[in-house]
């Protein structure tokens, strides 16, 4: 850094949008969950760390309950933190220091840049798994296991076909009926990415991709573009799309159309066992994430989050 370390607290109000956007667009580990426009959409309300004149900046997502103000993790939203370009653990150190005591409750993620073992904060990483597309299709594809390989074969024998860019309320559709079993309060939240997938459909940063058969959905998903990655974000599948192989149909019609370029094939997760043993069967690799949870509430109220 040339200039000497000022971390600056600024309000929603107080954010110049233009250049922190311009810095999101210059980081090294810039995400499309960190723009601004992403944020305004995505967060109940979002301040900021900012050091110097936007070098590296935080978003900080909160929200407000029984008087207490805790940072929180938005819907859709796979990670946070710093970004910015010469990210070192002390610079890291500091930022986690600047955030104002007013936030009582802390559970975010941070970022694939932001993985270091620090003096005063515990951090703890979570697991992504990503795809270089560099190679061609056929070699990508004979990287998949052999299940996958059996599977996509099995949903073209179906009579299976790809369509893309159709519209956004089937894939929020099909996945609103699985969030049903596990999700809460995702309604609003699916609102507010139907509203930001349309700003983004129209700066050529996402796209819509469905597996078809008989003109009924099988399975979908929505794909984000920025910084070399193509983030597969929400997906919406159907109960009769697994008996022929659909899911694993959708992920290859991605690769297959995105093959030979620089960019990486961002799974966005997941912990979940089963869940990162579907995703390493395309051949992707694990890329460890940083998270944090910190609670100072008043003793009496910790029991709350324990």
């Amino acid at each position: 850094m040339k200039h000497p370390l000022n971390i600056e607290y600024l309000p929603h109000s107080e954010i110049d949008k233009k250049k922190w956007d311009s810095c999101m667009e210059q980081a090294k580990n810039g995400l499309v969950y960190a723009y601004s426009f992403y944020l305004d959409e995505m967060s109940e309300n979002w301040d900021a760390l900012v050091l110097n004149d936007y070098e590296a900046v935080m978003p900080l997502t909160w929200n407000k309950k029984y008087g207490i103000y805790y940072l929180y993790q938005p819907f859709l939203t796979a990670q946070s933190g710093i970004f910015g370009n010469n990210i070192t653990s002390d610079l890291l150190e500091q930022f986690l220091r600047s955030v104002p005591q007013k936030f009582q409750y802390w559970d975010f993620c941070l970022n694939q840049g932001n993985v270091f073992r620090l003096k005063s904060f515990s951090l703890f990483e979570r697991s992504n798994f990503v795809l270089s597309l560099n190679n061609s299709y056929i070699e990508l594809f004979n990287s998949f296991n052999e299940n996958i390989r059996r599977n996509v074969r099995k949903s073209e024998q179906a009579g299976c076909i790809i369509q893309r860019s159709f519209e956004i309320e089937k894939v929020t559709g099909a996945a609103s009926e699985q969030m049903k079993k596990f999700a809460h309060n995702w309604k609003g939240g699916l609102e507010r990415f139907k509203k930001l997938y349309h700003f983004l459909h129209q700066k050529g940063m996402a796209t819509t991709y469905g597996v078809f058969l008989n003109q009924q959905l099988m399975a979908s998903c929505v794909l984000l573009y920025s910084h070399n990655r193509i983030y597969y974000v929400l997906v919406g599948n159907t109960p009769n799309g697994k008996t022929m192989g659909a899911s694993h149909a959708l992920i290859n019609a991605i690769i297959k159309d995105h093959a030979g370029k620089d960019l990486l094939l961002d799974f966005e997760g997941s912990d979940i066992p089963s869940l990162a043993f579907f995703y390493r069967s395309f051949g992707s690799t694990e890329e460890k994430y940083a998270a944090i949870r910190m609670n100072r509430l008043p003793f009496y109220l910790r029991w709350i989050k324990k």
